[in-house]
């Protein structure tokens, strides 16, 4: 990455996305949601959109405007709706909670919240598509992690016309049959095409390249690797395909579910086995806390999808979701983002700061702006809080899920905290933080400065 277009509004993205983490935190630790309130509430509807929207999209979301580029090898197309798109979605999704909320009897709001910040969500995430597609059909043929990418934004459309249609019935704007039947019966094809296409699938992708690169791993496609993305890319159509068999009544639902199942856990075993070998053919001997916080997220995927296929083959499938969906949310795509972004947070910060010296004086190593024996310790506390909350939710103990709850909230402050003692330089020794008079970094917002950017 070094020699990379700093992206400019990625760490207001993360920023954005780790208040919206902490406050999803403390309304778990009230109680409020699943597991207290059922799995259909709006007070849950209302959790969930602030961890799937306000946390994991608004963190893919800026770690794409970074990374999108190096997979891609050509400048980002239209940056300046980067910012726009985030003030859009910023409003939109705290708009959206606000309104679930409302329709709970949390607030004493309009339900008329809920498609407002629906159509500013879309709107938002419409300019990052516009952006990202943009940049990728410049770049055509695209390399394997792209194409991961094309695929994950064609699920996160699919994901926001679902999710717009619901809005507006919920609110009691749209009575049409069609719309009715869409949030009757395609709400787990909202959920699946959002944590399963957008976020999961893209996540695979990304991390196919930021893992060989962080390891100092051979970076090569491979047939493996490819299989991958087709069996994903299969199974993600078929579930859009279930779409026009619920506004057309046809039958042959389940055969299309199975299949895409099928498709899918095949997938992640061929996943985990590429896995498996970018870690044992790495060049990098110490393995650095990034990439050993990563293994935690990779054990919940094992774990969610092994329980996945038990509940399916036992017939308990329904009462297994909570716990599925919490694994596959807190363990794997929360883990996986903590642990990245304890890497992603000091590169951008050297780039920002020394990268313009490389070779002209002394500047420290990306490694001296972290401490990584502190950081490991609340990563320990993250995983330990997960697997207490995963058996709580299985077993429908809710005073042991928000006592878990609670322990991840301290967890994820603390690494919030770390996120902010790396920004500040606080780590780096002082004969070495900033030469040549350098200011440090803005903690969120870009430094209009841009002369001192590589």
């Amino acid at each position: 990455m070094f020699g990379a277009t700093l992206s400019r509004w990625t760490m207001s993205y993360f920023a954005a996305a780790l208040i919206f983490l902490a406050t999803s935190e403390i309304m778990m630790v009230l109680g409020f949601g699943y597991p207290v309130s059922s799995i259909e509430a709006p007070e849950t509807l209302a959790l969930v959109h602030t961890i799937a929207l306000g946390w994991l999209s608004l963190l893919m979301a800026g770690a794409l405007l970074q990374f999108v580029p190096v997979l891609v090898g050509r400048p980002l197309s239209f940056p300046n709706l980067a910012f726009p798109a985030l003030a859009l979605l910023v409003v939109g999704i705290t708009s959206l909670v606000l309104g679930f909320a409302s329709l709970a009897g949390a607030v004493s709001l309009s339900p008329l919240l809920l498609p407002f910040g629906a159509t500013v969500t879309i709107a938002g995430f419409g300019l990052l598509i516009i952006i990202f597609a943009s940049t990728l059909w410049q770049a055509r043929p695209l390399p394997l992690p792209a194409r991961f990418v094309a695929v994950g934004l064609g699920s996160l459309v699919m994901t926001f016309i679902l999710g717009g249609i619901y809005a507006f019935v919920l609110a009691g704007l749209a009575d049409a049959p069609a719309a009715i039947d869409l949030t009757l019966e395609g709400v787990s094809l909202h959920a699946t095409l959002g944590l399963g296409g957008w976020l999961s699938f893209t996540t695979m992708g990304v991390s196919y390249r930021l893992l060989t690169m962080f390891m100092l791993s051979p970076d090569r496609e491979r047939h493996s690797s490819r299989i991958v993305w087709a069996l994903g890319a299969v199974a993600l159509g078929m579930i859009v395909c279930i779409v026009p068999m619920i506004l057309s009544g046809s039958d042959g639902r389940t055969i299309l579910l199975v299949g895409a199942a099928l498709a899918g856990v095949i997938a992640i075993g061929i996943y985990m086995a590429d896995i498996v070998r970018i870690y044992r053919e790495r060049k990098r001997k110490l393995i650095e806390l990034n990439s050993r916080a990563g293994i935690g997220a990779f054990v919940a995927l094992i774990v969610a999808t092994v329980f996945l296929v038990a509940s399916v083959l036992s017939g308990r499938i329904e009462e297994g979701v909570g716990p599925l969906v919490y694994l596959v949310t807190f363990g794997w795509l929360t883990g996986m983002g903590l642990a990245q972004l304890y890497k992603i947070v000091p590169f951008i910060t050297w780039l920002e700061c020394y990268g313009a010296l490389l070779g002209r004086m002394p500047t420290p190593r990306v490694q001296d702006l972290v401490v990584e024996t502190r950081a490991a310790f609340w990563f320990r506390l993250y995983y330990l809080t997960v697997i207490v909350a995963s058996t709580a939710l299985y077993f429908d103990n809710a005073l042991l899920f928000r006592a878990s709850s609670l322990g991840q909230l301290i967890a994820v402050n603390a690494l919030l905290w770390e996120f902010v003692a790396t920004r500040r330089l606080s780590n780096v020794p002082g004969n070495l933080q900033l030469p040549g008079g350098f200011a440090r970094p803005h903690l969120f917002f870009p430094s209009f400065q841009s002369r001192r950017q590589p």
